[in-house]
């Protein structure tokens, strides 16, 4: 084992399912993590929110499980989960003398669900009233569906976030959807099982053949994305709610996860976002910058599997319209600086987002459950984990203010005022 590389072991079992592994002696405790190749991404935009009302159903009971986190928690272990327009994803800490435990409660839920209406209504309840909490009682609430259908249009996956569009899906869905959804999404042709910490390659073999091994394929539901409807030209609309203050997003199409264009669209938002020498901090927060209008400022990308969505956003510290405008272009201005010569990011800057990039990769997969997340991802990808850093170090100034053009002065972006009713 080389300094700073991941070992990392791999099969494949006969029903499909992936298995990762990465031995790690110098704790007591293991990560189970399994990964499901499903997500709002998967919905219609007659019923959306089904992923994520799945990752609370998957924890209401299962064929020979009536209560995954009690089972958990007499094992001395820890679970949670969660769930994205791209994957749903389940894991459990453990001390690594209790790992069977995990595996049985796994593929049990794999098996199968229990299916129970009661279990339906508890957590349909639950999640529509998550919904009021995080959209429709929280000021910005909404903003994400705002943006979102804005900049994919109205039929796309992506023009709703994980939670959903509207309560009302979630409240119609019946016990037939459950079924259908489940059948036709969680399968083990269709997830990454992931084990690290103080367990050994033989004995992962050994749990995953007598607990998973049984499990039969199934077929997994075709996804057919429709194109997204990208503005043709800049748009901007207008929101009144009940926010105490204006808050400007701007969402800008970018390349998918792993396509050309990718890490330097991610590279790009720190630079800009990442930190007190970012520039917009620096040029929009600083004392004195920009006459105090900016409150907040941030950049960042949504890191989709298909095309994605850089974001710009702000909170102001004055109401009116004209100065929402103002932040606009000021905001649009410090990013298409990054498409001039004058102006493109420097080998400082550069430097400064690998060092921060590799210190966090480093440290993330010093945890076990942090490195069985990566893993995860990395298979699902087709990617070697210990290649990344090298990756993004690759990248060039040039490839920065190249994609910074494309981004920036050449693709039509879509922006929200989110601004007081009262105003």
């Amino acid at each position: 084992m080389t300094e700073n590389r991941i070992d990392v072991n791999r099969f494949t079992l006969g029903n499909g399912l992936r298995v990762v592994h990465s031995y790690d002696p110098s704790t007591a405790m293991v990560a189970v993590d399994v990964l499901y190749d499903t997500g709002a991404r998967d919905e219609s935009p007659e019923l959306t929110g089904m992923a994520h009302l799945f990752e609370h159903l998957m924890f209401g009971g299962s064929e020979n499980v009536d209560d995954f986190d009690g089972e958990i928690e007499d094992a001395g272990g820890s679970n949670n989960a969660w769930t994205s327009n791209d994957f749903t994803n389940f894991y459990d800490t453990l001390p690594a003398q209790n790992i069977e435990t995990a595996f049985h409660l796994e593929s049990d839920r794999m098996l199968a669900l229990s299916f129970n209406l009661r279990s339906l209504e508890v957590q349909r309840n639950v999640v529509i009233e998550e919904f009021k909490q995080q959209c429709l009682n929280r000021p910005y609430g909404e903003l994400a569906h705002y943006l979102r259908k804005a900049v994919y249009g109205g039929t796309h996956p992506y023009s709703w976030p994980t939670i959903g569009l509207t309560p009302q899906h979630i409240a119609n869905v019946t016990d037939e959807d459950v079924r259908r959804w489940f059948y036709s999404h969680y399968a083990p042709n269709n997830a990454v099982l992931t084990v690290c910490g103080n367990v050994t390659l033989e004995r992962v073999r050994e749990l995953a053949k007598k607990w998973f091994g049984d499990i039969n394929p199934r077929e997994i539901a075709k996804r057919e994305l429709p194109k997204p409807d990208f503005p043709a030209k800049d748009t901007i609309e207008e929101v009144r709610a009940d926010v105490p203050a204006t808050a400007v997003a701007i969402g800008i199409p970018m390349a998918a996860y792993g396509c050309p264009g990718y890490l330097e669209a991610d590279i790009l938002t720190d630079i800009l976002a990442a930190g007190h020498a970012s520039r917009m901090y620096r040029k929009l927060i600083a004392v004195n910058a920009a006459d105090g209008l900016f409150a907040s400022a941030d950049a960042s990308i949504t890191g989709s599997e298909h095309e994605g969505m850089l974001i710009l956003n702000a909170r102001l510290t004055r109401p009116g319209m004209d100065d929402a405008m103002k932040a606009r272009e000021m905001m649009l201005e410090i990013v298409r600086e990054m498409a001039s010569e004058d102006g493109a990011a420097t080998e400082r800057e550069l430097n400064r987002t690998f060092n921060r990039y590799e210190a966090t990769f480093r440290f993330n997969n010093l945890s076990y459950l942090g490195k069985a997340q990566e893993l995860a991802l990395a298979e699902i990808h087709g990617e070697d984990i210990n290649t990344r850093v090298a990756e993004r170090r690759a990248v060039t100034t040039t490839d920065l203010r190249l994609t910074a053009q494309k981004l920036f002065n050449e693709t039509p972006s879509a922006t929200i005022i989110y601004r007081p009713a009262n105003d």
